[in-house]
């Protein structure tokens, strides 16, 4: 029997790896985690999820003024200028980072995970050259192998990206000085987020994308309402236009579409999609392994590639890319290598975007429903009938429940508003255990809440059904 070096082996140290890392250490096994990054936590922690969602608290505050948790930490920069809200938003963001990042690095040292600082390519099926940034090299190998090496923005060869006029969704959220104007290249998740919150921050935002419609998979009474918010935060929103050139002119950035028509402003992000990071990874050294088309590597229900013992977990697998999925991939894929108990819910995932407002939702869409031929009945609950929502002055926000007419089986839940993120989850377990409306209409919520949203919404739904 051939020795290894450990166990298993993780590329990346994001919530896939962290995960993934954890679940095999607990299980008694050698781990190593590959980090070709100075510090630890992945795109999540460090470039995505994390940073960009305490800016996001710190546009909210400025917006909103409200006064608990982190907004409370916040507080005193209400009177501050543009400039120094930012700078003051931007240590509060890199303090948490640094705890973060301190919690991870104290997790894997109680675990008793080694961690192997190199950029990681295949040598062999089970073994890796790593690659330190001084140009030291050595191998390590183990039985199984975790691909979780995430995404970055994609960056078109003809776009003259410079980090400081012309800039993609990492290098915006590393700026120092709020701009007047900028343009937002796209209109999905990334481009909807940095949108609002930047125009929260008194930042004259104009959108431009190809597609006829913001966000197009989601719940067509959602995008209504989140398209209508923009329009009132005066975010100029441009659809169906064809990009024919973006450059820098001086100290500007201009945009020219194939009408002839151009767009100017100080500072323009393009977020028009993400590309997963195989490039390195050396995988033309296995003959049995390749990615599609689009760079990711295809996974089968266990995040197994095409060679058993080499897993995939995150963005590298493709959609939906999300941080709380991989976390449940990482394990899944350890699990499923070493035979551990481990309980396949299929649970509905819950999607959440953290535009302001906020979005998420579980389960179908009525489009979804309309093309299978089920039928259905939607009920909704507005914030604005909630004494909670009254408080907090969210009286725009709604919950949305869609069910099916003869089993009253709930199929699908759809928020925007405040909490929305929180909110879905009740939404979640309910479908989760293939519960009905009546789930919703007979629980007791706490008072005042905006979870009450949930009963508003099923009994408006009851009476459509009966």
């Amino acid at each position: 029997m051939k020795s290894f070096d450990y166990d298993i082996l993780i590329i990346g140290s994001g919530p896939g790896g962290k995960e993934a890392a954890i679940t095999a250490a607990q299980a008694g096994k050698k781990v190593g985690i590959i980090e070709r990054k100075p510090h630890l936590g992945g795109v999540s922690l460090q470039t995505g999820t994390i940073p960009s969602k305490a800016l996001r608290e710190a546009a909210y505050l400025r917006s909103r003024f409200a006064a608990r948790g982190m907004r409370k930490a916040l507080g005193n920069m209400r009177a501050a200028s543009d400039s120094e809200f930012l700078m003051e938003a931007i240590q509060t963001k890199n303090s948490i980072i640094e705890k973060q990042e301190s919690l991870l690095l104290s997790e894997f040292m109680r675990h008793g995970i080694s961690i192997i600082p190199g950029e990681g390519n295949f040598h062999d099926e089970h073994t890796i050259k790593v690659r330190t940034s001084s140009g030291q090299e050595s191998t390590v190998s183990a039985k199984f192998i975790i691909l979780a090496t995430g995404s970055r923005p994609r960056r078109p060869e003809d776009i003259p990206f410079d980090r400081e006029v012309i800039l993609d969704s990492t290098s915006l959220l590393k700026i120092r000085r709020l701009p007047e104007s900028m343009i937002v290249v796209g209109g999905g998740v990334i481009a909807c987020e940095l949108a609002t919150m930047f125009t929260m921050l008194g930042v004259s935002i104009t959108m431009i994308d190809p597609h006829p419609q913001l966000l197009s998979y989601l719940d067509q009474d959602i995008i209504s309402n989140l398209t209508e918010h923009m329009k009132d935060m005066e975010i100029d929103i441009h659809l169906s236009l064809k990009i024919s050139k973006i450059e820098r002119i001086n100290s500007k950035a201009r945009v020219t579409v194939s009408s002839g028509q151009s767009f100017e402003a100080q500072t323009l992000l393009y977020a028009m999609g993400r590309q997963p990071n195989t490039e390195k990874l050396g995988l033309d050294a296995l003959t049995d392994l390749a990615t599609d088309k689009y760079g990711y590597l295809p996974v089968n229900e266990n995040q197994q590639t095409q060679i058993p013992h080499i897993y995939t977990v995150g963005d590298l697998a493709g959609w939906p890319a999300l941080a709380a999925t991989a976390s449940e991939q990482g394990r899944r894929a350890v699990s499923h290598a070493y035979q551990l108990s481990y309980r396949n819910l299929n649970t509905p995932l819950p999607m959440a975007i953290y535009t302001i407002p906020e979005l998420s939702y579980a389960g179908y869409t009525e489009k979804e429903l309309l093309q299978k031929n089920i039928d259905y009945a939607v009920g909704i609950g507005k914030y604005s009938q909630s004494a909670r929502g009254q408080i907090i002055g969210s009286n725009r926000g709604i919950l949305k429940v869609i069910a099916e007419k003869s089993s009253k089986k709930l199929l699908g839940v759809h928020i925007i508003g405040e909490n929305a993120s929180e909110l879905v989850h009740v939404g979640q377990m309910v479908l989760r255990y293939n519960g009905d409306i009546y789930d919703l209409a007979n629980h007791v919520y706490n008072y005042p809440t905006l979870a009450e949203c949930y009963k508003t919404a099923a009994l408006d739904c009851l009476q459509k059904i009966q």
